[in-house]
């Protein structure tokens, strides 16, 4: 198990953030907000993937007034994603928002952002503050060098945190998000070694779901194995789903969450293989559709190098011509057929 960076502990509504607690999925609802039915729709999707915590946008008044109307059908806490408007911030609050986003590019007055902290205070609102590089207005040429953009960044933070600490608010988790990989882990590394506020982890506008997956996995995966991290959102464009999912996949390879679904390895098949492993390993894939134990399964392209490979597994499947090994923790238990192969997996399946 991994050993997270120790951190204070923060309340989002009845989820807690911090080194105490499990790391926390969270995603962004992309539906106007005013559709309060389609929002509610796409938040319950983000629940049963995973997600505890939930973002959604308020740019107008309409918009938390929708808000005020979700919070009182949705059971999991809602944070309210704020831009460039206190007044949104303090309606956000008051509709019963779990956390605010506040970005210190976007609200700077100090008048504004301390009636924020009051408001916050009142109704035991956490807040996070979340620096964003595209918004710090001296970041917004691609030639700045990398240590003065991390200077600038954390600049911001300090600042911002001094005015909620001069208020004696610490309900804070802190995030300081790039586009870029490596910025992402150093501006978070600096964060973890200033601050013992919780950290939530992101990479800001990462792209199409398939582009995004490799850059997120790098980012956020790296700090999470250095113990930096409270809660995460890989952002991806399209299906908010798809987000929860892939945080989901990231922790549990990292071994920050409990696998409960059967685990597919798969050689990468060479020219020993004397079968269709690809299709082999999809037929296998769908067959474990609905097992909730996890399980690891091995289909592998050759009983050369395949036991051997495979001998972690609970079940292996070795593939050689028109037949396969079946293995059972590294023992072998049968052969079989290639059309008996899936009918053979799912038998000792039951044994389980």
């Amino acid at each position: 198990m991994l050993k997270r960076r120790k951190t204070m502990l923060v309340k989002v509504g009845g989820v807690k953030i911090g080194s105490a607690a499990p790391v926390v999925i969270q995603s962004m609802t992309k539906v106007p907000t005013v559709n309060i039915a389609r929002c509610i729709r796409q938040i319950n999707q983000l629940v049963r993937a995973g997600c505890r915590l939930v973002r959604i946008a308020v740019p107008t008044r309409a918009d938390t007034a929708a808000f005020a109307k979700i919070v009182q059908k949705v059971t999991v806490p809602l944070i309210a994603d704020v831009h460039f408007s206190p007044n949104r911030a303090i309606e956000a609050i008051e509709a019963g928002a779990a956390k605010v986003r506040l970005n210190p590019g976007n609200i700077k007055k100090r008048e504004s952002i301390l009636r924020i902290i009051d408001a916050a205070k009142m109704h035991k609102t956490a807040i996070r503050i979340g620096v964003n590089e595209a918004s710090i207005r001296d970041l917004k040429t691609g030639d700045v060098p990398m240590a003065k953009r991390i200077a600038l960044m954390l600049s911001e933070m300090k600042k911002y945190v001094r005015l909620f600490e001069n208020r004696d608010f610490t309900q804070l988790v802190l995030s300081a998000k790039s586009s870029n990989s490596l910025r992402t882990i150093a501006i978070n590394r600096r964060i973890a070694e200033v601050f013992n506020y919780p950290i939530h982890l992101g990479l800001t506008h990462a792209g199409l779901p398939e582009d995004a997956l490799i850059p997120s996995a790098i980012a956020l995966g790296t700090l999470l194995a250095e113990g930096i991290g409270d809660t995460i959102r890989v952002s991806a464009a399209g299906n908010p789903v798809v987000e929860a999912e892939t945080a989901k996949q990231i922790l549990i390879t990292l071994g920050l969450y409990e696998r409960t679904s059967p685990e597919l390895i798969v050689c990468p098949t060479c020219a020993r293989s004397q079968i269709d492993v690809v299709k082999l390993a999809r037929r296998v894939k769908k067959a474990l559709t609905g097992i909730d134990k996890p399980l690891r399964i091995a289909v592998m392209g050759c009983i050369v190098n395949g036991p051997g490979e495979a001998a972690d597994a609970d079940l292996a499947i070795c593939a050689a011509k028109n037949k396969a090994c079946i293995y059972r923790n590294g023992r072998k238990i049968s052969v079989v057929p290639e059309n008996k192969i899936i009918p053979a997996l799912l038998k000792e399946l039951q044994n389980f």
